[in-house]
């Protein structure tokens, strides 16, 4: 049983768990991709208060990561599936297992995206997946495309390569994003600059097609689609309805990043911020982990950590 569990390891979980490890509280950050977070994927940073010079944003966070593991925080990397938080025990279900917390910190970011391929929405459960982890089986001896340009997707990548007879990877971008060196899939084709256009299929993806570089425009001949691609939609879908969130999937916050739902708070790009910037992220994780403080040890009041 942990006292909080923070859902995402970019700068507003980061911060959070620097504070709420600090404050004695038994912490638990679970994160997706540590290097396919938007900052983590930034190639550099010369406006953060106190980290004169530059640096990669990859570098930042792992400075704000190990001062959090100093403290005692531990961290996870896994898929969340599903969560149950409408309860005094909070069940984060993951690809690994399951944890209990008494509350629970969304800071999972912008993941999502507000604009749609063009038969997407329609095949979404029919072959089109966001998740490789949850429904990779389906797919054994296969064929599949996935989509993306960060280390999120190259790992659906490897772990659709257990299941699947031959992977399409399209990727948008020259390289792919936060990857240093590029590990052999087999049974995978790289398509480096190459746009995907449309989901193709009626009652089942039958296919993508995609536009090469030179232009040309084919369509791949696939059984499923898997789709990494990054925006500016929070990655909130994962609450199934069970915390109050806005019609743009927003979380609901006070101004001490509280939810409606008791032990349930979010930080960072989950909420509408009038800016994106990695300090305001990490500002909203410092006053969720206070107020988690707070909802834990039932104080009056928040109390600020100084020392």
């Amino acid at each position: 049983m942990y006292d909080v569990i923070i859902i995402g390891g970019g700068p507003a979980g980061a911060s959070a768990a620097i504070y709420t490890a600090r404050g004695n509280l038994k912490t638990l950050v679970i994160d997706k991709s540590p290097n396919a977070g938007a900052l983590a994927i930034t190639h550099k940073i010369a406006n953060y208060p106190g980290a004169p010079g530059e640096m990669t944003g990859k570098e930042l966070l792992d400075i704000m990561r190990g001062q959090a593991q100093g403290f005692g925080a531990e961290f996870v990397q896994t898929t969340i599936t599903s969560v149950d938080v409408e309860g005094e025990t909070k069940y984060v279900f993951t690809a690994d297992g399951m944890y209990e917390a008494k509350s629970v910190i969304v800071a999972t970011g912008s993941k999502g995206r507000n604009r749609m391929l063009p038969g997407e929405e329609n095949l979404l459960g029919r072959g089109v997946s966001t998740c490789a982890t949850c429904d990779g089986a389906f797919f054994t001896g296969k064929t599949v495309a996935v989509i993306g340009d960060s280390e999120e997707a190259l790992e659906e990548a490897q772990a659709l390569s257990k299941f699947v007879e031959k992977i399409y990877f399209v990727i948008p971008r020259p390289e792919l994003q936060g990857v240093e060196h590029m590990p052999e899939l087999s049974g995978t084709e790289l398509l480096y600059k190459t746009k995907a256009l449309e989901v193709v299929g009626d009652k089942q993806v039958t296919g993508l097609k995609v536009r090469s570089a030179s232009g040309a425009e084919e369509v791949l001949a696939v059984d499923g689609v898997f789709i990494f691609l990054s925006g500016s939609k929070p990655g909130t879908d994962f609450l199934q309805d069970q915390v109050p969130l806005d019609a743009d999937g927003f979380m609901i916050l006070d101004s001490s990043m509280q939810s409606a739902v008791p032990g349930v708070f979010g930080a960072g790009e989950v909420r509408r911020t009038p800016v994106k910037q990695a300090v305001v992220a990490a500002a909203d994780g410092a006053i969720a982990a206070m107020a988690v403080d707070k909802y834990i040890n039932k104080r009056a009041q928040l109390i600020p950590q100084y020392k």
